[in-house]
């Protein structure tokens, strides 16, 4: 059965926010790479939703219920409900991940 992958409006803005500046700042070409690597990933949770781990800060937490997978530098961080998998970040892992998932996955 295939799962149903959607993107939240956080997560579409960050998908956004990615190809804006590697548009600008990396060679022709890199932008669209990275955004077909991305897509991969979602084709592959499309399949196999549970292949990721949970994230380190959440698991600190007792918090179990999102999982992630990695395209280096990024991490796509999401929550299976139902048949669907719903995408809520989309980072690069350099930035402080603890306060970016408190905010918007915790509302803290």
């Amino acid at each position: 059965m295939a799962f149903a992958v959607q993107l939240t409006d956080d997560a579409a803005h960050d998908l956004e926010e990615i190809f804006d500046y590697l548009s600008r700042r990396d060679p022709p070409g890199r932008a669209e790479h990275v955004l077909e690597r991305i897509e991969q990933a979602f084709h592959a949770l499309s399949a196999f939703p549970e292949r990721g781990r949970h994230p380190r800060e959440l698991l600190e937490l007792g918090i179990r219920e999102y999982r992630e997978v990695f395209f280096e530098p990024y991490r796509l961080i999401y929550r299976v409900m139902g048949d669907g998998v719903y995408v809520l970040v989309i980072e690069a892992g350099r930035r402080d991940m603890r306060a970016l998932l408190q905010r918007r996955l915790l509302c803290v």
